[in-house]
């Protein structure tokens, strides 16, 4: 199969800088149809709004919805004959297991596998503080992920990746060379094959006011370049200095075990709501 049509969305919104960036870096070698959120759906995951209204738009079509809408709302009508879903480029990574189903970036990927089209999401790993949100980023800073997605659009389908995986989570660090567009190839982080982090430090505490403030611990880490995880996963090889390329499944796996087929033998229902 050949990849001639892509259809490009994300969460940040389809104005942002990084959207743009991946729409250019793909737009010269394939008919690319942006469909993505009019403004920002980070942190949505899947969420689907079931009726939504759609914007003409320079690169495409906005969407007043979450990057799931976008999706089904491109594979369903706007654009039925994508080749290859592409999600991004986010600013902020989508590293380790327990951000795969928050991630709207992410997710629409996700989505994209239940209408059998192959997938990528792609995100950029933006380093600082807790305002590191706030920094203005250039094309040019992309361009560890838009080089790395595009050599994937353009390789990765023929090569029968995904006859293995649905979908790949792409994650990079920030392209910060002097040079922008001009670096040498050698300046261009690598690619590795990785697993999501399974790391988890997600706590909460009571604050002065009464409300409950949540924190992910990991950031820390990651701003202090402590990284636990082992070799071979997401967050040590974007941290490091490459491209993490996690080839991943969409369904949720099923583990039948004799302990909850014995549970369910025995189970009466009349017994446990009359409590005999």
């Amino acid at each position: 199969m050949s990849v001639d049509r892509v259809l490009l969305t994300n969460d940040d919104g389809i104005d942002t800088v990084g959207f743009r960036a991946l729409y250019d870096a793909l737009a010269d070698a394939y008919d690319v149809v942006a469909v993505a959120p009019a403004e920002d759906q980070s942190s949505v995951g899947r969420s689907l709004s079931g009726d939504v209204t759609v914007h003409d738009h320079e690169l495409g079509f906005a969407v007043e919805g979450t990057p799931a809408d976008c999706v089904v709302a491109g594979l369903g009508e706007l654009v039925a004959d994508a080749d290859v879903v592409v999600s991004g480029c986010n600013k902020g990574a989508n590293l380790g297991a327990y951000v795969l189903g928050r991630s709207g970036t992410v997710s629409a990927a996700v989505e994209a596998t239940f209408f059998d089209v192959p997938a990528l999401a792609a995100s950029v790993y933006v380093p600082g503080g807790d305002d590191w949100w706030k920094r203005d980023l250039s094309p040019a800073n992309y361009r560890n992920a838009t080089a790395a997605t595009r050599y994937l659009v353009d390789h990765a389908v023929d090569a029968g990746v995904f006859e293995h995986a649905d979908y790949l989570n792409v994650n990079a660090p920030l392209f910060e060379d002097s040079e922008g567009f001009d670096a040498p190839a050698e300046a261009v982080a690598s690619i590795e094959v990785t697993e999501p982090s399974t790391l988890y430090e997600m706590d909460a505490e009571r604050g002065e006011n009464g409300d409950v403030v949540l924190h992910d611990r990991i950031w820390d880490h990651m701003r202090a370049g402590d990284i636990p995880d082992p070799e071979g996963t997401d967050r040590r090889a974007v941290v490091e200095g490459r491209v993490s390329v996690s080839p991943l499944t969409a369904p949720h796996t099923v583990s039948h075990h004799e302990a909850l087929d014995g549970l369910a033998q025995t189970y009466d229902g009349t017994r446990v709501l009359t409590g005999d």
